[in-house]
């Protein structure tokens, strides 16, 4: 790999990235085995089947899901939101309905992985009255018709008046039950993406060096990722005091003697997501920036400590900020402390139900995924961030990741 000496400054480091493509390929990059099976037609159907059973027991004669995650999930279709409607709608009983433009309808069909009646509708139709005559002709006109969260208001909106004797209702629950649970296909996907992400920081971290920006260490953690199979979802770099906010900011940030380095970043393997974070100093970290560091490591290890089969979710965050109570911080989602969740639900989604948040009472689950993130920020200082991802088994919690062993030996 290349020394820090190759990296004097932002301009050297971009006309190095250049280089990342072929040393990527190398015989000394990680290799993680054979490639992980995206989820089978028979999971779609599954799925499907799941979901109808569920619809039956609350009287829902059918549930509307457009065009993003929702749709992977359930049919297969990969599929962008438009102007455009394209949405599958998937009754109590029989074959999902899909509609989507008439010039679209090949390539929708590429990615469909279940058993469904395509309807293609040109630029002067309504895929609203569409939906309405196909659900009347399956006797639905006046059931109650779920939609999925991401379904835009627009959509519903011109459903209702479609159908007016119809109840649209919300859907979230019942998909929630039925994404919230991950199998082990979907397990295999989610370790991959955390396995490519976490070999792409180390590689990184091995070149930062001063001079460099945040966008110069971003676009060196898009390459390598990319390199490893795992495209990139995100990479955020954080430096100095742009740590302190979660998100970032806008001003000039380069890399220092003592400057604190944040990354929060993650990969894609067939649509699951990784969330990794990982904060470390550039040079000597000080006593401060040290039991900062160590204070959030402590906070992830409460964070699984506390997690058990059937407890709320949300007791887990409050394990945690009762530490940082304790620990001067706080108190509780104020600052300097602890502002955001402990941690997120997880998969086709980079946050997923259920959220690690003080007031969510869903029971822990075996399958349930999650991030374990729990930051400390001083505005105006600088912000530690340690993330890994994580699931439930019967017998505890399982990363997928090993944790940060110290600040001097991050990744």
């Amino acid at each position: 790999m290349f020394s820090k000496r190759q990296f004097l400054g932002g301009t050297t480091a971009i006309a190095g990235l250049a280089l990342l493509g072929p040393v990527a390929r190398a015989a000394d990059m990680p290799s993680f085995g054979p490639p992980v099976a995206p989820i089978t037609p028979a999971e779609h159907a599954a799925r499907v089947a799941r979901l109808q059973a569920l619809m039956r027991a609350a009287g829902i004669g059918a549930l509307v899901v457009e065009a993003g995650s929702g749709l992977v999930y359930f049919t297969g279709i990969e599929w962008h939101t438009s102007e455009r409607v394209t949405a599958a709608v998937i009754p109590a009983e029989g074959d999902a309905l899909v509609v989507t433009p008439a010039f679209e309808e090949p390539s929708v069909r590429e990615t469909l992985r279940i058993a469904a009646d395509v309807r293609p509708w040109n630029e002067d139709e309504s895929p609203a009255a569409l939906i309405a005559r196909v659900l009347a002709d399956r006797k639905l006109a006046q059931a109650r018709i779920a939609v999925d969260r991401a379904v835009r208001f627009f959509v519903v909106d011109a459903l209702r008046r479609a159908m007016p004797d119809a109840a649209i209702v919300a859907g979230e629950a019942l998909v929630n039950r039925c994404r919230q649970i991950k199998s082990p296909a979907e397990l295999a996907l989610l370790q991959r993406a955390n396995d490519i992400t976490l070999a792409a920081m180390r590689q990184v971290h091995g070149l930062i060096a001063a001079g460099m920006t945040q966008n110069d260490i971003a676009r060196l953690m898009d390459m390598t990722s990319a390199a490893l199979g795992g495209p990139s979802e995100f990479s955020l770099v954080l430096l100095g005091e742009a740590s302190a906010y979660p998100h970032g900011s806008r001003q000039p940030q380069v890399v220092r003697e003592g400057t604190v380095v944040l990354m929060d970043c993650g990969a894609a393997v067939h649509g699951y997501q990784s969330d990794i974070s990982r904060t470390f100093v550039y040079g000597e970290p000080t006593p401060r920036q040290r039991k900062v560091w160590n204070t959030v490591r402590r906070g992830q290890d409460i964070a699984l400590e506390t997690a058990r089969i059937g407890v709320p979710v949300g007791t887990i965050d409050d394990a945690v900020r009762a530490f940082y109570t304790r620990e001067g911080w706080g108190p509780g989602y104020h600052l300097p402390g602890l502002s955001h969740r402990t941690g997120h639900g997880i998969g086709l989604d980079g946050h997923e139900s259920p959220y690690l948040v003080h007031g969510d009472a869903t029971p822990l689950a075996p399958g349930m995924c999650f991030s374990d993130e729990p930051g400390l920020y001083s505005p105006g200082e600088f912000g530690i961030r340690l993330e890994d991802c994580w699931h439930m088994t019967e017998r505890g919690p399982q990363t997928f990741t090993p944790l940060a062993r110290s600040i001097d030996d991050p990744i």
